[in-house]
């Protein structure tokens, strides 16, 4: 082994950081562990049987061209189900408009590399999808904060910013938004909300990146619009994802936005991986074409609220009166917040092995050093009774160390 391998390591690699998300997956074979720390979809919501028939069709009549390299653009029988499907959603769009990618997280890292020099400032929420910090982060980018709600970021906020930086001669790359059931906060924007942060990209020239990974996992409350079907300019690039609707082991995701935009991002992805495996995409277009997606979607969110409703029942019933918790209308998570005193990273390891509990300290979300108080509780992943046991364990476990 070479004797200065932290001498000749990159800027870039120096500037990131081990997932605590990843690190705490650690502890997951621990003997009776209840983990509320991952985003994990519940694996009872995986179309086995359908896929077992699914993966041997493509194999008898598809493995030439299923097994062999694909566009970097993705599966074109893929995107235009894709495509139908928004359409059918009442978003304008057409194939142009719609690349694959292996998942969400490499969307987020094109956009960064496509965008991002370093010392950059982009403006995100207090808090943020741990995911997207971290890759903004590893290409140098100066973090802005912007503080939440109950309804999202705070539009005079981000105005604040808008025009501090135009005082400067600067402006951010663009603004960061996960608009629906936001990881880790577990809140929805409202429509209003969304006009008033795109008319200010408008005003200020400055794109918008919406997150949309949770978004048709809608137990209650009103449908609300994406930002890129509100905006209709091209102003914002959406990402979705098929890992909580579908399998988060296929790896697909996908970058919708205006052509200019997605001609770069395929440049940068030919660089990365060439192409998304043509093989789970292929599997994945038969699996929408047969018209299996929009049912188990609807079963999945079906599912979640039960656990939801679990969790918050428990939490109501066992919680001290010093925590508090958001009440989110879909998605999978949720966020506690106690007394400023508290310090839920360095009570962490002490939870998991007092109470057999994991969840993720609130720090990790908040780019500003922040958010020591919090933290984010999965409720997809568990059953009904271990999401209701370990709230409980977790509730007295915080009683004694509050």
């Amino acid at each position: 082994m070479i004797s200065d391998l932290n001498d000749i390591l990159s800027v870039t690699i120096r500037g990131m950081k081990r997932s605590a998300i990843r690190e705490l997956l650690k502890f997951l074979g621990q003997p009776g562990l209840i983990s509320f720390s991952g985003g994990f979809p519940a694996p009872q919501s995986f179309p086995v049987e359908e896929l077992k028939g699914i993966i041997q069709e493509v194999m008898e009549t598809e493995a030439s061209n299923a097994l062999q390299y694909g566009a970097t653009e993705g599966d074109n029988l893929l995107r235009t189900m894709l495509v139908e499907r928004y359409k059918s959603m009442g978003m304008e769009l057409s194939l142009e408009n719609l690349i694959i990618t292996t998942a969400s997280q490499q969307g987020l890292d094109l956009i960064a590399k496509m965008f991002i020099n370093r010392g950059d400032p982009v403006i995100v929420g207090l808090p943020s999808y741990l995911g997207g910090l971290s890759a903004f982060n590893s290409y140098g980018a100066n973090l802005i904060g912007v503080t939440q709600d109950e309804d999202g970021e705070d539009p005079n906020l981000i105005e604040d910013h808008l025009k501090s930086l135009k005082a400067q001669g600067k402006k951010p790359k663009f603004i960061y938004i996960i608009p629906d059931f936001q990881n880790p906060a577990g809140i929805t924007m409202s429509e209003k909300r969304r006009l008033e942060i795109i008319a200010l990209a408008h005003k200020y020239d400055v794109l918008i990146v919406e997150d949309s990974p949770y978004r048709e996992l809608r137990f209650e409350g009103e449908h609300q619009r994406t930002m890129y079907e509100l905006d209709n300019t091209g102003q914002v690039i959406l990402l979705g994802t098929f890992s909580k609707i579908f399998c988060p082991g296929f790896r697909i995701g996908w970058v919708v936005g205006h052509p200019d935009i997605l001609d770069k991002i395929v440049v940068a992805k030919q660089a990365t991986d060439l192409c998304t495996p043509p093989f789970t995409q292929r599997i994945a277009a038969r699996y929408m074409e047969k018209g299996f997606l929009t049912p188990k979607i609807k079963q999945i969110a079906e599912m979640y609220k039960e656990k939801r409703n679990v969790m918050l029942q428990a939490m109501e019933e066992f919680m001290p009166d010093s925590l508090t918790w958001t009440k989110p209308e879909g998605g999978l998570f949720l966020m506690v917040k106690g007394p400023e005193s508290l310090d839920t990273s360095k009570l962490l390891l002490d939870c998991i092995k007092e109470a057999n509990v994991a969840y993720v300290a609130g720090d990790s979300f908040f780019c500003n050093g922040k958010g020591q108080n919090t933290m984010r509780i999965n409720f997809s992943y568990e059953t009904l009774e271990k999401n209701r046991e370990g709230v409980k364990r977790l509730a007295e476990f915080y009683k004694k160390h509050i």
